[in-house]
């Protein structure tokens, strides 16, 4: 497994070694053990979360808050989806700054995002399915969200694809509503 950081050093995007013949692939998608090895971290996955968006389809930016947070490590099973995180610690020099990652079906990649920030994705292609492993069980009453779209952001969203938002995160807070962390 190839380990990058990226822009926002806490949030690495992962790359499995694939093994490919004239019968297909084979790749280990998840060893906690390698993951340790080459990240340092040992999360506790509790859940697992999928879902299957059309093209447009912008789902986030989500998080929750303590005592709830969750660290996520997200991959696309089929399609693609430009992928978001955006940094909330306060204590941090880089709140309020952001990455994004295309995840493919055929590229393969990861990315972890642990606690402390958002996260979002729009979907590139109809039917892309996304699969997250989180560290904390959904809690209603942690979630929160921040718009998509929020100009103190600047996210770069592809212009070319056609947002499609859930009436709960058309309404989102701004950025400068949310609640952040430490």
């Amino acid at each position: 497994m190839k380990v990058t950081p990226l822009a926002l050093p806490e949030i690495l995007l992962l790359e499995p070694r694939v093994f490919e013949d004239a019968r297909g692939a084979f790749f280990e998608s998840f060893n906690l053990t390698r993951f340790s090895e080459v990240t340092g971290q040992a999360p506790s996955f509790v859940q697992d979360n999928q879902s299957v968006s059309r093209r447009g389809v912008v789902r986030g930016l989500h998080y929750q808050v303590d005592p709830a947070a969750q660290g996520k490590l997200v991959r696309v099973l089929s399609g693609a989806a430009y992928d978001v995180a955006v940094d909330l610690r306060r204590s941090s020099p880089n709140f309020g700054r952001w990455v994004a990652e295309v995840l493919s079906a055929e590229n393969r990649r990861q990315i972890w995002i642990p606690e402390g920030f958002a996260h979002g994705f729009m979907a590139l292609r109809d039917g892309t399915e996304v699969f997250y492993k989180t560290t904390d069980y959904y809690a209603p009453a942690a979630e929160r969200s921040i718009r998509w779209d929020d100009p103190e952001l600047g996210i770069g969203w592809p212009a070319e694809v056609t947002p499609v938002l859930s009436d709960r995160d058309a309404v989102a807070p701004a950025f400068r509503d949310a609640v952040t962390f430490a």
